[in-house]
């Protein structure tokens, strides 16, 4: 096993490895690749190449085998067997539109870390927000780990590579007081959009969910909802309906009294038109569609509740009626495992670490029971010592006033 370094120009090496011979044929096997720069680095890759076959690592890859060629094949075998059409059409947009332009080009054999390190920071100066630079580096690292699998390429780069870690955005929600604002503009919403905010603000459900919603999906006698399927747009204009993404994302949500009997009388009023038009209702309509039954368009739903909220000069998302529910929730006293059903969270973790921070005095009620439970268990003797010397010096914790249990004045930090 011999490999040797030529210089074809200014900082420009090409490797040559000799790697045996064909098992078949008999005819001696040669790996060609070229590195740019210094000559020192074009040993350091001739080593790495060494290793690897020493090793049982290295993969001959075809030398015009690019990274666009690999991730055009990688799309159309991996989003259709394993990715829901909307997460596929995500996929090749982010392929077809940031990594084939950036990195297409290159040998899928000369690709190093430092050009994924590179993408990703020119993304973010570019403007890209580190959130969405992450999504573009998980997908090219899945990529590459099923190349790994395939044996098309001996190690996973992105292994190598820090990703950009994502800023947090700020949790808007309407606070009770501004819920009558929201909705009083609302109404001048077209019609149904007031009913569909209302709903999504009385339930928490995401918009996929409450635009997936169909007749059979009401009881409005016993006010409970029932989520079985989601309903998206691809860019095509088609229109794509999909049981929920995991198994807790299919629950039943108990309405409250006054929602049950809004959408009532906007269910009299659907039965109506529908009447007019000759197409009587069935259990497989969509709950909030156009007066002909199709469904509404989600992107029309984002852009309405946009002039909402700018009429009733708010700053929030749609999706922040989702927070607002979990924190009208959590301010009234519900237990938190029945606000997480209520969400579809796949466990209660997932909602204390999203919300955890706005349940009130989680610290001052755990710090009580603490001191309760081990009250029975101090002695007389242990009790003496924390409390004053009879010469007026302190023996307790510098900082902290002594406290009754239950009290809620006393219990501070200086």
């Amino acid at each position: 096993m011999k490999g040797s370094i030529r210089q074809r120009s200014k900082g420009s090496w090409q490797i040559c490895l000799d790697i045996g011979r064909d098992p078949a044929t008999g005819k001696r096997l040669r790996h060609f690749e070229n590195v740019r720069g210094r000559k020192a680095e074009a040993e350091r890759r001739l080593r790495q190449l060494l290793l690897n076959v020493e090793q049982g690592t290295y993969v001959n890859l075809p030398r015009a085998l690019t990274l666009a060629d690999y991730l055009t094949e990688w799309l159309q075998n991996h989003t259709e067997l394993y990715c829901r059409p909307r997460t596929a059409e995500g996929y090749r947009f982010i392929v077809n539109h940031y990594l084939i332009p950036t990195l297409g080009r290159m040998r899928l054999s000369e690709l190093r870390p430092s050009h994924v390190a590179g993408y990703c920071s020119d993304a973010v100066r570019r403007g890209l927000s580190n959130r969405t630079v992450l999504h573009h580096f998980r997908l090219l690292h899945k990529a590459l780990k099923d190349g790994v699998k395939l044996g098309l390429i001996a190690i996973n780069l992105c292994d190598g590579v820090d990703p950009p870690k994502p800023v947090d955005k700020e949790m808007r929600f309407l606070c009770p007081e501004e819920v009558d604002k929201f909705l009083s503009a609302a109404r001048d919403a077209p019609w149904p959009y007031y009913y569909l905010f209302y709903t999504l603000l009385f339930t928490g459900l995401r918009r996929s969910e409450a635009l997936g919603l169909t007749r059979g999906n009401l009881d409005l006698d016993l006010c409970v909802l029932t989520v079985t399927q989601t309903l998206h747009k691809l860019s095509g204009g088609k229109y794509v309906i999909q049981p929920p993404k995991t198994r807790k994302s299919r629950r039943q949500v108990t309405m409250t009294p006054s929602l049950a009997l809004l959408l009532r009388d906007y269910r009299e009023q659907v039965e109506t038109q529908r009447l007019l038009l000759g197409k009587p209702l069935t259990d497989s309509d969509f709950v909030f569609a156009h007066p002909d039954g199709t469904p509404l368009d989600p992107s029309t739903v984002t852009h309405i509740f946009g002039r909402v909220v700018r009429k009733a000069e708010l700053e929030l998302r749609l999706h922040d009626l989702r927070h607002s529910y979990t924190s009208i929730m959590i301010a009234a006293g519900v237990n938190i495992k029945a606000i997480s059903q209520s969400l579809g969270h796949a466990n209660i973790g997932i909602t204390l670490d999203t919300y955890g921070h706005l349940l009130p005095g989680m610290g001052r009620t755990a710090a009580e029971r603490f001191d309760k439970l081990l009250k029975p268990w101090l002695s007389g003797e242990n009790v003496a010592k924390m409390s004053p010397k009879q010469d007026g010096s302190d023996t307790r914790l510098e900082g902290f006033e002594p406290t009754t249990l239950g009290s809620e004045d006393r219990c501070s930090v200086r």
